[in-house]
């Protein structure tokens, strides 16, 4: 049986932290397009051919909501807007696309929230909202609010599975013309944080602790990343 590669001393994974820093990519190349989102993917990415203006995406965390928002924003060069925006926003009017991302967990002025929408449907705003939970869960009382955001075309994103993460990882591999056994990648799913964006970063990761090592993607490589990978988010890098 082989045995778990042994983890390094404390010292040498705080040394690749700040030598293999990085920040989450939130590109349309880096976006890994499987049947857990497809559907919202291709809908994205044909704005402005939109049939209504406003566009919700659903999903549990981590499962590329907002990576997929964050395409749209680029594409359409939308305002990120925030509780304190949306008065304004709504008093100047006009069709200037804006994203709000995690609408169910900003805590917006319902009334603040009401009339923007409003003003959105009125004069035809493109607007895409993303949310963890369903309408019918959203933290608001006001049922005409509530009734205004079912208006919305709704997609859900579900987080990827097994069989779509391998595939996510033979993709990322292969992209950077890496040869990586099977078995590494199994290894790497069992531990791992389960989202199209953590095998971004994990794969990121391997490549430069490989360079950096002058050997190949091995277990203790994907150890490292996975130890690595813990830390930062411990310490919010």
């Amino acid at each position: 049986m082989e045995q778990e590669p042994k983890r390094k001393n404390k010292l040498n994974k705080e040394q690749y932290i700040f030598d293999l820093g990085h920040i989450t990519s939130h590109s349309i190349d880096d976006y890994i397009v499987s049947d857990a989102n497809i559907l919202a993917f291709e809908h994205i990415i044909s704005f402005p051919n939109w049939r209504t203006p406003m566009t919700l995406l659903l999903g549990p965390p981590k499962s590329g909501k907002s990576h997929l928002a964050r395409i749209w924003q680029e594409i359409s060069k939308a305002y990120i807007v925030n509780n304190d925006m949306l008065k304004e926003i709504t008093k100047q009017g006009g069709v200037y696309p804006v994203l709000i991302d995690n609408i169910d967990k900003d805590n917006f002025s319902e009334n603040n929230l009401f009339h923007f929408l409003n003003q959105s449907i009125r004069d035809q705003r493109p607007l895409l909202m993303s949310a963890t939970k369903p309408i019918a869960s959203w933290p608001y009382k006001t049922a005409d609010l509530l009734s205004r955001a079912r208006l919305a075309t709704s997609f859900f994103v579900a987080a990827p599975d097994d069989v779509q993460l391998s595939q996510m990882f033979a993709k990322l591999f292969d992209d950077r013309q890496i040869a990586v056994e099977p078995k590494i990648i199994s290894y790497l799913i069992s531990r791992m944080e389960r989202s199209s964006e953590e095998a971004v970063l994990l794969v990121d990761l391997m490549d430069r602790i490989a360079l950096t090592k002058s050997k190949p993607i091995t277990k203790a490589v994907a150890l490292e990343a996975l130890d690595i990978r813990e830390m930062e988010k411990k310490i919010g890098v």
